[in-house]
């Protein structure tokens, strides 16, 4: 579906639910899509860490989870996806090499890519940037949830703007009233190294930006498909 600034339709989260832990199980899938397209943010595991969640098409939603964590606009979020497929609905993906993205996703990687003039992304989510970090976690909760909201999923982690990362519910408690449901998956056992960031935007070429958990497995994947690390990287 396309993005615009409009809230997107949905049923309404009542404020008594604001807050409430849940079970990250399939089962509560349609309960946190409802939310999402109310515009609500929740609160999810990835594959990596907790991370607030809301729908990318909901300026309003996106903004809350600016306000929720003190972090600045200028600092871009990341987008989530269902499956590999969709990430062509987002970002450039046809100079990439073929079975790429399927060598590396599911999994621990964020991928920074060109939106590019077909990208449906709404151009008010991360302005004046060119580029969209995609990921794909490794994690039936959330990709369900991405999966059945038809759209993609604004991601950041679940904290406060510099301070560590949640490996648990218990570690962002302080900001479970900001979220319409938290669902928990207990302790996520990446010790707080977040995904790997990966530049994919250059033909044959990348860039690490974070190495992350999975840097090793990573760049082994890249090299496999002759591509080689940007000696321009900052």
């Amino acid at each position: 579906m396309a993005w615009s600034l409009e809230k997107c339709d949905g049923q309404s989260v009542e404020s008594a639910t604001m807050g409430a832990v849940h079970p990250a199980t399939e089962d509560y899938a349609d309960e946190a899509i409802k939310a999402l397209r109310a515009g609500q943010v929740i609160a999810v595991p990835t594959d990596t860490l907790y991370g607030f969640a809301c729908d990318a098409c909901s300026m309003e939603a996106v903004h809350r989870i600016y306000e929720i964590k003190g972090r600045k606009y200028t600092s871009p979020l990341a987008i989530c996806v269902g499956d590999v497929h969709d990430i062509q609905r987002f970002a450039v993906t046809d100079h990439l090499p073929h079975g790429l993205l399927d060598s590396l996703l599911p999994g621990p990687v964020t991928l920074v890519l060109t939106r590019g003039e077909s990208s449906i992304l709404e151009k008010s989510l991360n302005p004046g940037l060119d580029s969209i970090g995609v990921r794909v976690p490794d994690c039936n909760f959330i990709r369900a949830v991405a999966r059945g909201s038809g759209s993609a999923l604004a991601l950041t982690s679940a904290n406060l703007s510099g301070q560590r990362s949640s490996v648990d519910v218990r570690d962002f408690e302080n900001l479970w009233q900001h979220c319409a449901y938290i669902y928990n998956d207990g302790v996520l056992p990446s010790g707080r190294a977040g995904s790997t960031v990966i530049d994919l935007t250059s033909v044959g070429k990348y860039k690490i930006l974070r190495p992350g958990s999975a840097e090793e497995e990573t760049v082994a994947v890249l090299q496999r498909y002759d591509l080689v690390e940007d000696g321009n990287a900052s």
